[in-house]
């Protein structure tokens, strides 16, 4: 039976303790443990039972209890110091507000992670004025985890996203967040009685979570509209207050949509492939129309994954329809503040959709864009040409960005191996892909207990102070039996919460009372715990550890008593996509490794990871494991969170362990490895885990002094903690992200819509000049003075004569590229050295001259390109325009009239248009 009418009713609660809604109400509470006690002293057990749901619970309290504590002293006291601090926080004067106004465009951040390729270099013209008053921030992803009662996040890329808006706050960006709000969420993990991952989607309700409904001036509900084929689809908007960042969430459950249209928010990554293209428009069309409609006009746009990308089609039709732009003016503007975060490390993770789909959902678009709907699908094509390609959420981001980014140095790598064919002919080094590495935010993952440590020891500056590098050497300071006890508790607590939830789980399900009882046995809190928890995708390895079951029981049981009775017990969680049935396949076979009795209380498996799980399982572990694929860990979040309470990391070197310091900090498996035989790699590696933990790792948290205290080990977590806190932190990251990508790209979308839209109309028409001319540039000659014998260090002059045509000096830069010669005749780790202009020739060729030198001996090789130039572009890179000398256009000037040797120069000849 349906309501005639429906309410909102509010919690009620007495004058007195006002104070407790805005509390709840905002997400700093999930980051300052002086709040969470606060809720937790109102009620224990309805704070735990609510799911740490400071509105739950206020909407469930008895009002006598209310009354009662509203007469309480001490809970008063405390809850004015919890409302003091949030408001202290709100007003604080931040970084943005001391980096934006003294900072140029594009300086390198104050922290930045380790050494930058060639491809990481950023343009940034002088005449770019910032506007940090008018400066928005608009972050859009598909999922943000940001607590455990807002169940809106399936993995790593929604914590990430969640961290980034935590530590936007703390930095006090002006950003504004964009997703999605899921009826259902992900969903919850249970298992059946053989192991196998069932998935129940609990209904989220929506007005006893930490959300407020935006409304218009008149109180009715502020809504957008989307266009499908037949029909407008409408959104209302839900708004999650982070700290100072407001997240704005998209809901189309509501009429008039019908019963479809109304489920397009119902599950994340839940349906078929026409559910996931509604999904995207929305989150990128609506998100759009959403903020215009909230009166925010953002400077900056920043794609999370390529879920987002449609965003950019929906920003270039408003230019288009309200200011009267052509599609290629404003294109630039959307290109020149549009970024792209890319996690993907192989292609099978790309969302892709049938060109079909696109014309039937998204033709319209191509009719406004003035566009035939092959040249609108090339925006989502590597190869414009092969009309029978899909579309690639991700390419058409790449394509509408000027800053694109994978998340960590080897991730980065590994992109612009992925994503070469849209410049192909430019080194791979070159390719305009750079890395912001990951960070998780510090106090949203780092244990109560071990916080108050670092209050006492760091200062309580710490958490604002997070990548000063100086500070967190104090780390040292802290004495070591402190430290350990400290993380003995966090252990024992860990024990706890894992047999309960066991418990809890076998109950669930049915068990007989013996094995209820059984698991209030499992794991014990003195002995070594080694932690895994991730998503169970095939290519992380989840079993690995398990390979070989005779070693691994002696491992964990040490029966011959070869290391003194120094046992070792594993905490496993995560959950498999639901229709990843080898991943399901992976979990079920871990849960039937722990039923073997040998197995049963050294190694168990926690049900329905989430948040609340994470941050007891990177406390309490002793050390992180971690064994992905070499390459396919984009970066990895979870060993970072160890890491921050004081684990050593043990693992592959892939993603973020790749460029951490991990002989200090931990224990790298491998040497950085590929293979082409996975089933050798699986049992090399497997090996050398056990021989790590067998021969390094047991012994080291087992040899103690007199005080029973791991002394060894104790140093290894400090190093964990003073090495990793200063670098791989969101607060740095999201640093980064400000300096090399929202300021400069908040810079060029002023100075494109400056004189309405004056640069980025004169942008556009030079770039199709550009286009009709560059294949008529021709490189006549290229003189090289060589002298009979080139030694390390010495000049060598070179003279370039380049026809332009039609183009002139200033439309493009010419670059000798120089470097050593492969066995195979190509330059490897080239560097581009530009040439100076010194006028035309009688035959009107633009003449321009270099000296060099080689600082390696050698074989030693160098070209000649010319690259697009003006001062509005992003890159020189931005039009995809390069073009190379021929070999045959070098002449050689010999000195001293010696035989000397021609330079090597190798064959990178053909244009290539992006």
């Amino acid at each position: 039976m349906k309501p005639i009418r429906t309410f909102n009713v509010s919690p009620s609660l007495p004058k007195r303790l006002e104070p407790l809604r805005k509390l709840a109400y905002n997400l700093h509470w999930d980051w300052n443990f002086d709040t969470t006690d606060l809720f937790r002293r109102l009620d224990r057990d309805l704070w735990e039972s609510s799911r740490y749901n400071p509105v739950l619970m206020l909407g469930t309290i008895s009002q006598e209890r209310l009354r009662e504590v509203a007469e309480d002293e001490g809970f008063l006291a405390q809850m004015d110091r919890a409302a003091q601090q949030l408001e202290d926080y709100l007003k604080e004067r931040t970084w943005y507000r001391k980096h934006r106004d003294r900072k140029p465009a594009g300086s390198a951040a104050p922290e930045a992670t380790p050494e930058a390729t060639k491809a990481e270099t950023t343009f940034h013209p002088s005449s770019f004025i910032p506007h940090p008053s008018k400066d928005c921030y608009a972050y859009f992803s598909a999922e943000f985890g940001l607590t455990s009662c807002l169940p809106i996040y399936s993995g790593g890329l929604g914590v990430l996203a969640g961290d980034h808006l935590k530590s936007a706050s703390d930095l006090g960006l002006p950003l504004v967040g964009v997703g999605l709000l899921y009826q259902e969420g992900y969903f919850a993990q249970y298992l059946n009685a053989d192991g196998w991952q069932q998935e129940r989607y609990p209904i989220n309700d929506f007005y006893n979570m930490p959300l407020h409904l935006e409304r218009n001036p008149d109180g009715s509900e502020l809504r957008v509209s989307v266009d499908y084929p037949g029909r407008e689809v409408f959104a209302r908007v839900w708004r999650v207050q982070v700290g100072t960042v407001p997240l704005y969430l998209l809901d189309t459950n509501i009429e008039p949509n019908n019963q479809y249209d109304q489920d397009i928010t119902d599950q994340l990554y839940g349906g078929d492939i026409d559910v996931r293209i509604h999904q995207e428009i929305i989150l990128g069309i609506g998100g759009v129309r959403m903020l215009k409609a909230l009166g925010l006009h953002p400077t900056a746009y920043h794609m999370n994954e390529g879920h987002s990308a449609f965003l950019a089609l929906e920003r270039i039709r408003m230019m288009i329809q309200e200011e009267g732009l052509t599609f290629a003016e404003a294109k630039q503007v959307a290109q020149s503040s549009q970024l792209f975060t890319t996690h993907t490390p192989v292609p099978a993770g790309i969302d892709l959709f049938p060109p079909e789909k696109i014309t039937y959902y998204l033709g319209h678009y191509a009719n406004t864009f003035g566009l035939s709907k092959e040249e609108f699908l090339s925006l989502g094509r590597e190869n414009s040409g092969d009309l029978a390609a899909p579309f690639s959420m991700a390419i058409l981001a790449i394509k509408m960005a000027s800053f694109v980014n994978g998340v960590s140095r080897l991730h980065g790598a590994v992109s612009r191996s992925m994503f070469k064919s849209l410049w192909s002919n430019l080194p791979i080094t070159e390719v305009p892909i750079t890395s912001i590495t990951n960070g998780v935010h510090a106090c949203s993952c780092v244990a109560k207990s071990t916080q108050g440590l670092y209050d006492r020891y760091l200062g309580p500056s710490w958490s604002q102070a997070s990548t000063d590098s100086p500070l967190w050497e104090r780390v040292n300071s802290i004495p070591d039996e402190e430290l350990w006890r400290n993380h003995e508790r966090q252990r024992s607590e860990l024990v706890v919460f894992v047999r309960e939830r066991l418990q809890k789980s076998l109950r669930d399900r049915g068990a007989s009372l013996t094995e209820i009882a059984e698991a209030q046995e499992v794991l014990d809190p003195s002995v070594l715990t080694i932690g895994f928890a991730r998503r169970f995708a095939t290519y992380k390895r989840a079993t690995l550890f398990l390979r070989d079951l005779e070693r691994i029981k002696q491992i964990l049981h040490d029966p011959d008593h070869t290391h003194g009775k120094r046992r070792v017990q594993f905490v496993v969680a995560g959950k498999a996509h639901p229709k990843d049935i080898p991943g399901k396949e992976l979990i079920r076979q871990i849960v039937h490794f722990t039923r073997d009795e040998a197995l049963s209380h050294s190694v168990v498996f926690i049900p329905n990871y989430d948040i609340h799980v994470s941050r007891l399982m990177v406390a309490g572990c002793d050390i992180w494991l971690n064994t992905p694929r070499r390459p396919r860990e984009a970066s990895g979040t979870s060993g970072m969170k160890a890491a921050m309470n004081g684990l050593p990391n043990l693992s592959v070197l892939d993603g973020w362990w790749d460029e951490a310091d991990y002989v200090r900090t931990g224990w790298p498996i491998g040497h950085g490895e590929d293979y082409d035989d996975l089933e050798y790699q699986d049992e090399v590696e497997a090996n050398a885990l056990y021989d790590l933990i067998e021969q390094e790792v047991v012994p080291l948290f087992y040899t103690r002094d007199d005080e029973d205290l791991p002394r060894g080990w104790v140093a290894k977590m400090k190093d964990a903690i003073r090495l990793n806190c200063p670098l791989f932190n969101t607060a740095r990251m999201v640093g980064d992200y400000a300096l090399r990508g929202y300021f400069p790209a908040s810079d060029r979308y002023f100075n494109m819509i400056q004189d309405q839209y004056g640069p980025a109309k004169s942008l556009a028409h030079w770039q199709a000049h550009l286009f009709n001319h560059w294949y008529d540039i021709k490189i006549e000659d290229i003189k090289i003075s060589e002298p009979a014998e080139i030694r390390v260090n010495q000049e060598i002059a070179v003279t370039a004569q380049i026809n332009l045509g039609a183009l002139s000096n200033g439309d493009v830069r010419v670059e000798l590229y120089q470097g050593s010669v492969s066995a195979t005749g190509e330059i490897t780790n080239g560097v581009p050295v530009m040439m100076a202009y010194q006028g035309q020739d009688v035959q009107d060729n633009s003449l321009y001259t270099v000296n060099i030198s080689y600082t390696n001996s050698g074989l030693q090789g160098l070209s000649l390109r010319v690259l697009p130039s003006h001062d509005y572009l992003s890159s020189p890179y931005e039009p995809g325009l390069v073009l190379w000398a021929e070999p045959e256009r070098v002449s050689v000037d010999l000195q001293s009239g010696g035989n000397g040797h021609v330079l090597e120069v190798p064959v990178m000849s053909e244009a290539v248009a992006r």
